[in-house]
């Protein structure tokens, strides 16, 4: 047998991470249902870190992995936990997560932990969603997310890197397109993504998504077109 028959490696693939202080199931409950209401699609079985560094009580973590399970959640772990907490979310089967030093700061000192396709906290600054097309002519600054609900988003400047761009519709990026991109958050697979130099972290569309490292090819640096055809993400020019 070949001594590279089997290997276990280290990656990195985007996790949202949930930040709150209560976390009775009733409270966690509600405001998750309420969270994924607006992109139903793209947080089908999204997987997701709980922070507990400002828990007030020590969470029943048993419960709230079933809680997830009846979501269509999927609970890895915890971050920001204390000795004692660490322990009891090991006995529930989770995992204890290290946070890297941004990270270690409340969501709104910190800019939005790179991992996460979708994140159950609000960034930084986030722009209500409306009904109609939303144009927005300014770049998107990292540590931003911007989320329209139920139309096209189109941007007249830069996404950069650590910002997020969500629409239910498609988006429309007339600059460089270094952050995340996700159109068809409600589960439409018709929606595309247009952009003028493709260089994301991040692009989904009705929850499938490649990352950076899967987009560096024939497109990167280039206008491109993304859509979604048979379940695949496909790439193709702009003009």
């Amino acid at each position: 047998m070949s001594d590279h028959s089997f290997e276990l490696k280290g990656s990195l693939f985007p996790l949202s991470v949930l930040y709150c202080q209560d976390f009775s199931v009733a409270a966690l409950q509600a405001q998750l249902q309420q969270k994924l209401a607006q992109a139903p699609g793209f947080f089908h079985q999204a997987p997701v870190v709980i922070n507990v560094e400002n828990a007030k009580q020590i969470p029943d973590f048993i419960a709230i992995k079933q809680l997830f399970v009846e979501l269509q959640l999927v609970l890895v772990g915890v971050c920001g936990a204390n000795a004692e907490l660490k322990k009891v979310a090991q006995q529930a089967g989770l995992a204890a997560l290290q946070l890297s030093k941004n990270n270690g700061k409340t969501p709104e000192a910190a800019a939005k932990p790179v991992a996460e396709p979708a994140p159950i906290a609000p960034a930084a600054a986030v722009v209500t969603a409306v009904v109609e097309n939303k144009l927005i002519e300014q770049n998107i600054r990292s540590g931003q997310q911007i989320y329209v609900k139920g139309a096209d988003l189109i941007i007249k400047g830069t996404v950069g890197a650590g910002a997020e761009v969500i629409a239910d519709g498609n988006i429309h990026i007339y600059g460089s397109l270094r952050g995340k991109a996700i159109a068809g958050a409600g589960g439409d697979s018709s929606k595309k993504i247009y952009c003028y130099n493709m260089q994301a972290e991040l692009i989904s569309i009705a929850g499938n998504y490649w990352l950076s490292e899967s987009l560096q090819g024939e497109f990167w640096g280039k206008s491109a077109c993304i859509s979604l055809q048979d379940g695949q993400l496909v790439l193709a020019e702009l003009f």
